[in-house]
Parts: structure tokens; C-alpha cells; sequence
């Protein structure tokens, strides 16, 4: 099949002043548009071009790089539209619970993103992701994803610079902070929690 690129689920200001629309402008409808439209080049004609997305990754991981870096891109930044939201609110119920049990407390997890997404060296992902009933903060290299890992990913940081550089310059730390802060879905994260399984990209 042919992928498409998904639409933002906000406005392009709505995320202001965390992610600017200029920022989301490159971002969505450059960056994430020539992953797509390179992860499409690549499948035409082939075994793979019938295949969902999660499916392309995973045949392409180990064997066929260009592939898996271009469909995996594709699916990390659709996760991380999701991820983000204008109404940020706090979790509630299960994944609150969930939440205090592995981080102690909602400030111990947004602390601990921060800290890890700071400390990633170059470029990548940090994620809260879930396996086995208990939530870990993940981090994924260049653009590797947990889109076929095991885990099942509830939100994502994207730390590429090309993700913060227009509103935040080199200061990825402020960029971490308004994110988590004011920016993260935490109803996107109950319903990938109670899902229990990879969210899947649209068709």
C-alpha cells in the first residue's frame, strides 16, 4: 500500500510557544513527508508494497538500512504527532497508578524524561513505553523505533535537533521542559496503555 501522510490531530499554532508552526511547517510537512514518500519509493513493486507499515519496518530491520530508516521515521513521527497535545492535563487512573508505582510520582517520571532525553547523546527518541504491566523510559538511536520491539510505546520525545532548533536553538533541556511540562497526551497514553499492544499507523 501506498502510506500517506497523516494529518496533524491540532492546528499547527496550537502547540505554541513549545513547537512553534514554523518548527511544525520543516517538521510534519517536510521531514515526515520525504520519509513517507521514500518509504513509498522503496516498497513500489516489490513483496513489501502490499504490507502495513510495522511490517515493512520489521522485514526491513537488519537487512535493508535505507528502508528501515525511512519507514521507521515514518512511523516514529506519526507516534509523536499523537504524543503531543494543546490540552495537556495529568494522567488519571489506571496509568496514573502505573506511574507512581514505577517513577513514584508523575514529577518523578516528567523528571526522569527530562533527564534522559537530555542526556541522549545525538540524535533519537525517548519514550515511556510498557511491557509485562510495568512502564520504563526507553531510548532509541538515529531512527530506530519500538514500533516492532515488544514494548508497547505510550508516548515520544523526538530529540532531533530539527525538532527544536527554530524555537529552542541548541537548548534541547528547553525544549524537554515545555514539552513535558504543557505539550505530552496523556490521553493518547491511557489509550495505548489500555490497548495493549503498538499503535498502528494509519492506512
Amino acid at each position: 500500500m501506498a502510506f500517506k501522510l497523516i494529518d496533524l490531530p491540532y492546528d499547527s499554532a496550537a502547540l505554541a510557544p513549545a513547537v512553534t508552526a514554523e518548527t511544525l511547517s520543516y517538521h510534519h510537512g517536510k521531514h515526515h513527508k520525504a520519509y513517507i514518500d521514500k518509504t513509498n519509493a522503496a516498497i513500489e513493486g516489490t513483496d513489501k508494497a502490499n504490507d502495513d507499515l510495522e511490517t515493512v519496518i520489521a522485514k526491513a530491520r537488519g537487512s535493508e538500512q535505507g528502508l528501515f530508516n525511512n519507514s521507521a521515521q515514518s512511523y516514529n513521527h506519526g507516534f509523536y504527532w499523537h504524543s503531543l497535545s494543546p490540552n495537556s492535563s495529568a494522567p488519571s487512573g489506571d496509568l496514573a497508578a502505573k506511574i507512581d508505582e514505577a517513577f513514584g510520582s508523575f514529577d518523578g517520571l516528567k523528571e526522569k524524561l527530562a533527564e534522559r532525553g537530555a542526556g541522549h547523546f545525538a540524535s533519537g527518541w525517548v519514550w515511556l513505553a510498557e511491557k509485562g504491566g510495568k512502564l520504563s523510559i526507553e531510548e532509541t538511536h538515529d531512527g530506530d523505533t519500538l514500533a516492532d520491539s515488544g514494548f508497547n510505546p505510550l508516548l515520544t520525545i523526538d530529540l532531533w535537533e530539527h525538532a527544536y532548533y527554530l524555537d529552542h536553538q541548541n537548548a534541547r533541556p528547553a525544549y524537554l521542559k515545555a514539552v513535558i511540562d504543557t505539550r505530552l497526551n496523556w490521553d493518547f497514553a491511557a489509550e495505548n496503555l489500555a490497548r495493549g499492544s503498538a499503535w498502528k499507523y494509519p492506512a
